[in-house]
């Protein structure tokens, strides 16, 4: 168990990393991630080419107020109160073509998920997966950091068409991609001891060969996080390599979330379970916090920081200087918290990166 204690929001590619980089400790170093929340997750966007189709459609960045995904519509909010709304499939041009190739909608590897989809406007919907999960949002409710009611029939069953729709739409470009020799690694779900003699026989080249190169990066970071000699860096592109392996280093194939998969982190059934494994869902709204879909992600970071469960919290900020350019960072303040709320449309950053500054800067 580490000494300092860190709670991590992130997309089901985040989760997934961070599910190996700590299963896998004795190759990667470990983090100090000790709660995951994970967020629903169809796909995320470029940054550069979202800015670029706002702007065909006269909207600059710097007005959008809150972005969000409902009904099947892609809507910004702008601060003058006007609303864009374009449907979904009109984001394929912006969308991470490596969104493509996941078939997890409702971030399975994590303690506690968290989105809209299901539940009211002004409430999110929390996915209880294990015993971690379930401590934290029992306590949040006792404590009055959120108010919960039952996700009713009607939300379920959105819930889990979307999450068979991203099974299924996904899983046919996986088979088309692999057709004609684009291999993708994290659909093929094997037992532990084989995952483990793959590992070993891996360096960053096989990464750059098995992920990188045939288009399944999500630039998470973790790569970049684990590596021993620091010359993995990822800067608004591919991971790049600056210098040379050590030679019985493993660290980066371990930990990135789209090479293999051991039957000990997904389940070789999960394409069949659409929501996961789960102890309890339902749908919370926090009533003393102004954020997105009820502020739950919120409640829960400034409820773990309060009670002093974890000394910092990994999540999604945007840039001081480009409006809704995301970055990631790690902070112990729960002003800091509150002022990231209403970002988690926002396009996903390198997720480890202020982990791996924050390591560097110790």
């Amino acid at each position: 168990m580490p000494e300092e204690k860190i709670a991590m929001v992130g997309t089901p590619c985040q989760a997934i990393a961070a599910t190996k980089i700590n299963k896998y400790s004795d190759k990667t170093g470990g983090s100090p991630i000790t709660v995951k929340i994970g967020l629903f997750c169809t796909e995320n966007f470029s940054y550069a080419y979202l800015k670029e189709f706002l702007a065909e459609n006269n909207i600059d960045m710097n007005e959008v107020k809150e972005f969000r995904i409902d009904k099947g519509q892609f809507k910004a909010k702008l601060i003058y109160g006007d609303e864009f709304s374009t449907p979904i499939i009109k984001t394929r041009p912006f969308t991470r073509k490596n969104c493509n190739i996941c078939t997890d909608f409702t971030a399975n590897n994590s303690d506690i998920s968290v989105g809209s989809v299901g539940s009211e406007e002004g409430w999110s919907t929390v996915i209880v997966r294990n015993e971690t999960g379930k401590k934290i949002i029992d306590d949040c409710i006792e404590n009055g950091y959120l108010k919960s009611k039952p996700l009713s029939e009607k939300g379920l069953k959105l819930l889990t068409r979307l999450s068979n729709k991203k099974i299924k739409d996904n899983s046919k470009i996986v088979e088309e991609r692999e057709s004609v020799g684009r291999q993708v690694l994290s659909q093929r779900v094997i037992d532990d001891e084989e995952f483990e003699k793959e590992a070993d026989l891996c360096q960053f080249n096989n990464l750059e060969a098995d992920v990188i190169s045939v288009g399944g990066c999500v630039l998470c970071g973790a790569c970049e996080y684990v590596c021993p000699e620091d010359i993995v860096e990822i800067n608004d592109r591919k991971p790049q390599k600056y210098g040379k392996c050590r030679e019985d280093c493993h660290a980066c194939y371990y930990a990135c979330p789209r090479t293999y998969l051991s039957d000990t982190v997904v389940p070789l059934d999960m394409d069949e379970k659409p929501l996961g494994n789960y102890i309890d869902i339902m749908s919370v709204t926090a009533e003393a916090i102004e954020g997105q879909d009820g502020g739950a992600v919120t409640s829960i970071l400034v409820y773990l920081l309060e009670n002093k469960l974890v000394d910092e919290v990994f999540l999604v900020g945007q840039d001081e200087d480009q409006a809704w350019k995301p970055k990631s960072f790690v902070t112990g303040r729960i002003q800091d918290v509150v002022a990231a709320s209403g970002t988690k449309y926002s396009t996903v950053p390198v997720g480890f990166k202020a982990l791996k500054n924050r390591k560097l800067n110790k």
